[in-house]
């Protein structure tokens, strides 16, 4: 693979490196659905499904058509549903990706790391 597309391919496993975007695409495997289904389903709110959905449509992944007065989405490309599925065969690694330390969970909250070793004043 070029460096180029190398940068690409990135991109699209930044895209898909999300667990709500996952979600999302998981719901819309069976078809097209509204944003309201796809909440219901995947249980995000609703602001947050619009903007994984948003992120999704901006990077070529699914599209949407409005069908009077809703807008349906759906996965722009089978391709996408064939690569999570061939992800989930990987998933026979789990516990050992679960344990790679370069990859945890972010910390909830605001973003701030916890102090080290000092009290805050």
């Amino acid at each position: 693979m070029k460096t180029a597309d190398l940068t690409v391919a990135a991109k699209l496993f930044r895209g898909l490196g999300d667990v709500s975007r996952l979600k999302v695409l998981a719901a819309l495997r069976e078809g097209p659905l509204t944003v309201g289904t796809i909440v219901a389903r995947t249980r995000l709110s609703q602001s947050n499904t619009s903007m994984h959905l948003h992120c999704l449509a901006d990077c070529g992944l699914v599209v949407k058509e409005r069908r009077g007065r809703f807008v349906e989405y759906e996965i722009a490309d089978k391709r996408v549903v064939r690569l999570v599925d061939e992800a989930e065969l990987l998933l026979d690694l789990g516990p050992r990706v679960a344990a790679c330390p370069r990859y945890r969970e972010p910390a909830r909250g605001r973003g701030r790391r916890p102090t080290q070793g000092r009290e805050r004043r």
